[in-house]
């Protein structure tokens, strides 16, 4: 953009070189400074969809300015194997259009919200002929230059795995190992402290019981003890008393 000419008179003091200076300095900011920054146009890389099913791309973007109400979207399609693309959706002016002599003229929707800078669309009963390349393009006024954006669908019968959901299955087995060795340590530390405290008990229920054992046994022998003693002194009493007799 070129600036505007500016034409000042001869400086008559010091605060008019000043102004001067200031005037020439902001024409060659708004001659050097561009009026529109790059958009930045996003979409996914590559969609797998089932034949006969929909399927949803998705397009949005960033843009430095808020959304403008003149923004807009374009959808084209480039088929496997060939080179050329076709336009086959557009929006601007606030209305969406569909290519009416494209190869989805009666099985593309609009599903996007231009104010929240969505340009998605939807596919309807997909076929084998759809596979191939979709770009999205946009613009958000004065933000005007950027680089589209573009997705590949292929269409299966039934679906492949992806690596996505093998590198998901792995972290899911091996956190749940994770758990299994947490929750097995834990039991075994459990059954390891039930253990020690059913021999502590066993051991000192032993002591217990071997004194009360011992206390036992000893009671019978001590009174068999005291009973010969007490035969013992009847019978050196009778003793006694027949040699008192003899003497007698």
């Amino acid at each position: 953009m070129r600036g505007t000419p500016v034409t000042a008179a001869p400086p008559a003091s010091e605060d008019s070189n000043m102004l001067l200076f200031l005037t020439l300095l902001s024409a060659g900011l708004v001659a050097i400074v561009p009026q529109s920054q790059a958009i930045v146009i996003y979409t996914g890389w590559e969609r797998h969809a089932l034949i006969g099913s929909d399927v949803r791309l998705s397009c949005s973007f960033f843009s430095w300015r808020w959304t403008s109400e003149d923004v807009t979207f374009s959808w084209s399609y480039r088929p496997d194997g060939t080179r050329d693309s076709i336009s086959i959706f557009h929006y601007t002016g606030g209305l969406p259009y569909v290519d009416n002599k494209g190869p989805f003229r009666d099985r593309l929707e609009f599903v996007g919200n231009p104010q929240r800078r969505d340009g998605s669309i939807l596919l309807k009963n997909l076929d084998f002929n759809d596979n191939g390349t979709f770009t999205c393009d946009a613009k958000n006024p004065p933000d005007i230059v950027g680089r589209a954006s573009s997705v590949r669908l292929l269409v299966f019968e039934k679906l492949p795995v992806q690596a996505g959901v093998i590198t998901g299955a792995i972290i899911g087995a091996v956190l749940g190992l994770l758990v299994l060795i947490v929750v097995i340590y834990y039991l075994m530390r459990f059954l390891v402290a039930r253990r020690v405290f059913s021999l502590s008990v066993s051991k000192h229920g032993k002591k217990g019981k071997g004194k009360e054992g011992s206390q036992q046994r000893q009671g019978p022998t001590l009174y068999a003890a005291l009973d010969q003693s007490k035969l013992k002194a009847s019978a050196s009493e009778k003793k006694k008393q027949e040699s008192r007799k003899d003497k007698k």
